[in-house]
């Protein structure tokens, strides 16, 4: 459960932004859009391995 907790004299507006940030870090919309539909085992393997080759490719770019 995500929660923030307003203090004293603090504009709505800046509550909110940070309630979303917050929301956004904890990955609870992607959570849901992930269990929004079945995904074969098949493919989240297949999913998985190109998640990896990026992140893989990425730290290589760094390196250099």
């Amino acid at each position: 459960m995500v929660g923030i907790i307003i203090q004293e004299n603090e504009p709505i507006d800046r509550a909110i932004r940070r309630f979303k940030k917050k929301y956004e870090r904890s990955g609870i919309l992607k959570e849901v859009k992930k269990r929004a539909f079945f995904t074969k085992p098949s493919v989240k393997k297949r999913m998985k391995l190109a998640k990896a080759i990026r992140r893989a490719q990425r730290s290589a770019m760094e390196e250099t």
